[in-house]
């Protein structure tokens, strides 16, 4: 079931499905709740399944001079609030999973569980954040055609993109309900999000990582240094995906989910 709620005095749109423990799923950047629509269709045959439009993303409003990872954590807080949720398991795809990390972070009493799907906790690059001052002047220079075109198709391993070109062609057409400046608003709070790794290292969650062997957004090298970093977290490599693998391989990322939260929210 699909509604607006007021949360944290912004408007998000969010849905319900499902009974039992809860897991919430957060999206990543151009993307919106849709992107979970499979998952989401198999996981609530088991759990009660919360998702929402981020902050400056979908149908959901935004607040601009104030976006920050942390602020969309209150956001994802005041919505629980409401719905009388005290406890969940958080899955973050990408930025979702910045949004996870700062969420486990303020309300480790809430977050039981954490899954970073294709993320990780460290923090933006100086040149990855000359990448995203590029892409907000393409912005405003009413050019997001060009980083859907680029960005969209890049979330796929190479060996999917034709079997996924209708994905790809829907993902694009959804991106495009977010209001501009809601993408510029995410794309400075990624830029200035803080480095997780120190949190990491004394988070009280259990931790699964969840990378797609050919992301080209996270290389493999890059994962598996991460993997490394944290031995206490469990970690799947997706053998056949991109940076979307809960679409590119939606029942190995079902399975993995399922079993993970079911272990961890006895």
């Amino acid at each position: 079931m699909d509604f607006f709620i007021t949360a944290n005095n912004m408007a998000m749109r969010a849905s319900d499905s499902g009974k039992g423990k809860v897991i919430i799923l957060l999206h990543g950047y151009l993307e919106t709740m849709e992107i979970w629509e499979n998952t989401i269709t198999e996981l609530s045959k088991k759990f009660r399944i919360i998702a929402v439009d981020l902050p400056g993303h979908g149908l959901s409003s935004f607040c601009k001079n104030t976006a920050t990872m942390e602020f969309m954590a209150d956001c994802i807080k005041s919505l629980l609030d409401k719905l009388n949720i005290s406890e969940c398991f958080v899955v973050g795809h990408s930025m979702g999973g910045y949004v996870a990390l700062a969420f486990a972070k303020k309300y480790h009493v809430i977050a039981k569980a954490l899954c970073l799907f294709s993320s990780t906790p460290n923090a933006d690059t100086e040149q990855k954040k000359k990448d995203r001052d590029r892409e907000i002047e393409l912005i405003k220079a009413g050019k997001l055609e060009l980083i859907l075109k680029n960005n969209i198709s890049r979330c796929f391993a190479d060996i999917n993109l034709s079997k996924f070109d209708e994905e790809i062609f829907a993902i694009s057409e959804t991106a495009t309900i977010s209001d501009t400046d809601g993408i510029i608003s995410c794309l400075q709070a990624m830029k200035m999000r803080e480095d997780m790794n120190d949190f990491m290292k004394t988070v009280q969650q259990k931790t699964l990582f969840i990378f797609g062997k050919h992301d080209k957004y996270i290389t493999l090298d890059a994962a598996e240094n991460i993997i490394q970093k944290y031995p206490e977290a469990e970690a799947v490599i997706l053998e056949n995906s991109g940076h979307n693998g809960f679409i590119e391989e939606p029942e190995e990322s079902i399975k993995i989910l399922s079993n993970f939260a079911e272990k961890m929210m006895k």
